[in-house]
């Protein structure tokens, strides 16, 4: 008899195809063998190769033109483990596919957040698995089954030794967990007999990383398989938490046992501790909001350090919330979930108040450190360019002389926001965008901080000439040049001048430049740091005693309706940064101090700071949210349009609001007209924006969904379009 070739097996592909190209959500090829579900391959896409991800089969209704031809697949990655042959070493095994916890994951982000399938799933994948062939994948693979084995046989020494400085000043991380207090005994027994989700509402200097190591060290001797994930809003924290959960988890389990996930890795660091935590090696997986998508196949327990945040809000491609993630992804995999904050957001305090969360409170600080006195300054006391007034400087140098540190908050980076010419009214306006060119003084150069633009400063007015133009406002640089002269004779205890450093954007840019600032600041080299929000959250430095917040009213007069929240936050979080270490302060013989410098020292905002009561702050902020129809109360979506005119977005807005109108009515959904953004212009894009809004989250979703083929058929008929997204729950307006 005549055999016939096997029938080639049909995929269905999750491939990286953006939602508004219109192309399916899946992409169906051919190939040799079936493939389960999770596993990875490589796939042709026109011209291109693309990592793709093997998905479940699609329903019926989408079933396939048989006159179509379907592509082979490129080749998949290690879907399969190789025989050795004889005498040779045992090969690794295969790559497991991803879970179906995992693809219900990406299913959902998808889904909520207006996406394609395939643009999360790749998304959530280390970019270098897009150019990894398959032997370079199994080399990857047999490299960490052979630094697992060696952790494994020399537990003691966790073989990552990170940043040498910071490390060393963290060197007091203590290995054995400390006692815990009775606030932390007390929550950490309510946390593992209940299910949660928890919000741990907890003062600065409370020790919630305590109760995370410790319920984190509980569940992983449970359960031998366990994985814990802990999510950070900024890069820059990592090192210093890492630190401690190393110190507390690699002699234990072993080098391997604690990996990080954030963008600050080279894309080899961060396939490897990915892989390690796929394959079950990192026990921990520490990271930013990308790190909610990492596949960890036996995840236990879900941190979410400051919870409050904007950070875990992804800003760009998809703009999924990494803390309402980790809620879905704790319910759905069941897995505890802590969120932690001195300050947590509104929706999760509200979110409490109506029993979706259990809150736990830890109001008092470790080790009987008292929470610092914050105290207003008017401003209008002083002449009007006054940057520092004269009794904060007086107080700096007395801490100074103490050997004791100070933290100046200004939220602006650069020397100053814009150059001004007095004669013509020049100002330094980005050419390319509706913003203003800062003044970065130590470059000698105005550079946009929205598409990164920048030009030698003009030796006169390129308007009218004029050489004398001045620059208005102030930045970190102007601050931190202000305290160098005004601090230039103040002595340190040992008798050498006092040290100004700064942290921001700028001074952070090169190799281990934070790792080594901070590792300065641990040890007491610097006496007094100027910062951004990069230094407000987060950090234990021990020695501050005294927090300054220079020019916060600005936040008082914003249009968002979240500005006061997240200027309550970052003043209560900065005040948080003195007076952690009770020993320090007793020898200093003073109290730790908050100093905020205001023209509005009567607004409820202030008074609640003084007091130290978020629950005052947050149940009038929620009040006035509720009177004004605004979240947590209502569900919003953005509809965001960028074109080469703004004529050109909003005319693509209104004709979407036409065709959506009369489903919205139905659904319940209100759209308000679009407006421009409030940076209109970036890059040569003109941008504008549709406020959609809804008493029920899931009417809106309803919504959104009927909406897209729309919004795909008039994606064709807008030629001066370039792009057009949706934003789900949106952070800022």
């Amino acid at each position: 008899m005549q055999s016939h070739p096997p029938t080639p097996a049909i995929l269905h592909i999750a491939v990286d195809t953006p939602l508004h190209s219109r192309v399916g959500a899946l992409l169906s090829y051919q190939h040799s063998q079936q493939l389960p579900p999770g596993s990875l391959v490589r796939v042709p896409l026109g011209r291109r190769e693309l990592l793709g991800v093997v998905w479940d089969a699609p329903p019926p209704a989408r079933a396939l033109d048989a006159s179509i031809p379907l592509r082979p697949i490129a080749c998949a990655l290690a879907s399969a483990a190789s025989e050795a042959a004889p005498g040779l070493p045992p090969q690794p095994p295969p790559l497991s596919p991803l879970s179906p916890a995992w693809r219900q994951l990406v299913a959902f982000a998808a889904r909520y957040y207006q996406r394609s399938l395939g643009e999360v799933a790749t998304m959530a994948l280390p970019p270098l698995l897009r150019k990894t062939s398959p032997a370079q994948l199994q080399r990857r693979l047999q490299k960490a089954q052979k630094s697992t084995a060696a952790s494994n046989s020399k537990s003691g020494n966790s073989g990552k030794s990170g940043k040498q400085a910071l490390a060393q000043t963290l060197a007091q991380a203590p290995a054995t967990a400390p006692p815990l207090s009775d606030e932390q005994a007390a929550v950490c027994q309510r946390i593992l007999a209940d299910a949660g989700p928890f919000l741990l509402y907890g003062s600065t200097g409370s020790g919630k990383t305590e109760v995370y190591l410790h319920i984190a060290h509980t569940l992983l001797s449970a359960q031998p398989q366990a994985q814990v994930l802990v999510l950070v809003p900024e890069i820059n924290l990592t090192p210093q938490l890492l630190a401690r959960f190393e110190a507390r988890f690699c002699p234990q389990w072993g080098a391997q046992a604690v990996v990080s996930l954030h963008s600050g890795l080279t894309e080899a660091q961060r396939l490897n501790h990915w892989l390690a935590a796929h394959l079950g090696q990192a026990r921990i997986v520490l990271g930013t909001r990308m790190a909610i998508l990492a596949s960890l196949p036996q995840l236990a327990l879900i941190v979410v350090d400051e919870e409050h945040d904007p950070s875990f809000k992804q800003e760009e491609g998809a703009r999924y919330h990494a803390r309402d993630l980790a809620l879905w992804r704790g319910k759905h995999e069941g897995a505890k979930v802590i969120l932690g904050s001195a300050t947590p957001s509104l929706e999760s305090w509200h979110a409490c108040t109506t029993g979706r969360y259990q809150r736990l409170d830890m109001p008092s600080r470790v080790g009987a450190a008292a929470l610092p006195q914050v105290r207003l300054l008017p401003m209008h006391q002083w002449p009007k360019n006054t940057w520092l007034a004269p009794p904060l400087l007086q107080a700096m140098t007395k801490r100074v002389e103490r050997g004791a540190q100070s933290l100046v908050l200004l939220n602006r980076r650069g020397f100053a926001p814009v150059l001004f010419c007095a004669d013509c009214g020049w100002k330094s306006d980005c050419p390319h965008c509706s913003a203003h060119q800062v003044f970065h003084k130590s470059e000698r150069r105005l550079r946009c901080h929205h598409c990164s633009a920048s030009q030698p400063v003009p030796r006169h007015c390129p308007s009218c000439g004029n050489a004398d133009i001045l620059p208005l406002g102030a930045g970190t640089q102007q601050l931190q040049e202000a305290l160098e002269q005004q601090l230039r004779n103040v002595q340190r205890p040992d008798g050498q001048p006092a040290r100004i450093a700064r942290i921001d954007a700028d001074t952070t840019q090169g190799k281990d430049q934070l790792q080594q600032l901070l590792a300065d600041m641990h040890s007491g080299a610097i006496d007094v740091l100027v910062g951004t929000q990069m230094v407000a959250k987060g950090h234990d430095f021990r020695r501050i005693s005294l927090v300054a917040a220079v020019q916060a009213d600005a936040a008082l007069y914003s249009s968002d309706f979240r500005a006061p929240e997240r200027l309550f936050s970052l003043l209560l979080q900065a005040a948080g940064r003195a007076g952690r270490d009770a020993q320090f302060m007793a020898a200093q013989s003073s109290q730790a101090q908050m100093w905020v410098q205001t023209h509005q020292a009567e607004h409820p905002l202030y008074q609640a700071l003084q007091a130290h009561d978020y629950p005052r702050f947050a149940q009038q902020q929620l009040q006035e949210r509720q009177e004004a129809g605004m979240p947590p109360f209502v569900f919003q979506a953005l509809l965001r349009a960028d074109a080469k005119t703004q004529e050109a977005a909003q005319d693509f807005l209104r004709t979407a609001a036409a065709l959506g109108q009369a489903l919205a009515a139905a659904q319940g959904v209100f759209i308000y007209p679009p407006i421009p953004l409030a940076v209109q212009r970036v890059a040569n894009i003109e941008r504008a924006q549709m406020l959609l809004e809804a008493g029920s989250r899931t009417a809106l979703q309803r919504f959104l969904q009927a909406w897209q083929p729309s919004l795909h058929q008039l994606r064709g008929q807008h030629k001066s379009l370039v792009r057009w997204l949706v934003d789900v729950d949106p952070q800022s307006l």
